[in-house]
């Protein structure tokens, strides 16, 4: 399952998978097939993610990679070094994607200079693709503008049943941009909500896995993650999952707007 873009729909996020075991984690998603890993500047799970892809065997081209420029690089002159410095990390010549990974807290940078140093990065061919995450329908508009010509090939924010956001989603996907799902199974929390609890067991299947393939049905990229080698391997098990139209229905039924990441200096949200 890919999209326009070639990203594969089924990632593995990498927040808090640091160390040995991050790495022993990001190795069964591999083993089990995995072929996207989702890391960024402010998780400090880029060396391991590197390291995991070394480890593997897989060839570079097998796994695609993305990371997220922090905010605090955002400054005139520092964001293509600090993804040359994320490049060295991951043990990479080019990134597959690369997202600005918030607006600016308060806009204290405008807009303009972090996105024109993404251009500058797509340029100098440090990644492949170059996207956004945590942005809303105006400021993906404004961002078009600076890029011109280079298309904005992603956005990542987040969404589950329980946050459907499909204002911002349908905008992306109407637009050519791919959407990718953050908190995809709303930090397993499904099995509560009543409506999903029933499709799983019509399915013989899980919360989480009805989530992850209601997503993907909808043509999302979603990227749990989880150190849990079971959990790993049940969640791309989704895969597999097939829901019917009235399964589509009744998940859209269950959006509460329920938005777990909200940072005050966050932006306002569609």
């Amino acid at each position: 399952m890919t999209n326009q873009y070639d990203i594969p729909a089924m990632g593995f996020g990498t927040y808090g998978r640091t160390g040995e075991a991050g790495i022993a984690a990001m190795l069964v998603a591999l083993e089990v097939g995995y072929r996207h890993l989702d890391t960024a500047q402010d998780y400090g799970t880029e060396t391991e993610v590197g390291e995991t892809v070394k480890r593997s065997g897989l060839r570079r081209s097998e796994v695609f990679v993305t990371t997220k420029i922090k905010t605090g690089n955002f400054g005139k002159g520092m964001l293509v070094p600090s993804l040359r410095q994320s490049c060295d990390n991951l043990q990479v010549d080019q990134l597959d994607l690369t997202l600005i990974h918030w607006p600016s807290p308060n806009e204290e940078i405008p807009l303009e200079v972090y996105i024109e140093q993404l251009a500058e990065a797509h340029a100098l061919g440090l990644t492949r693709l170059v996207g956004v995450s945590n942005f809303t329908i105006a400021l993906i508009e404004q961002a078009k503008t600076v890029l011109g010509e280079v298309p904005i090939s992603n956005n990542q924010f987040e969404l589950n049943p329980l946050l459907q956001n499909r204002k911002l989603a349908n905008y992306c996907l109407s637009s050519g941009i791919s959407v990718t799902c953050y908190l995809p199974i709303a930090r397993g929390v499904l099995g509560g909500e009543p409506v999903i609890s029933q499709i799983a067991d019509r399915h013989g299947a899980t919360p989480e896995q009805v989530a992850l393939a209601f997503e993907f049905a909808k043509g999302y990229i979603a990227i749990p993650t989880s150190g849990k080698a079971e959990r790993i391997r049940s969640n791309f098990e989704a895969t597999k999952l097939r829901l019917s139209s009235e399964d589509i229905v009744a998940i859209e039924g269950v959006d509460r707007g329920q938005r777990e990441i909200n940072p005050g200096w966050g932006p306002a949200w569609d």
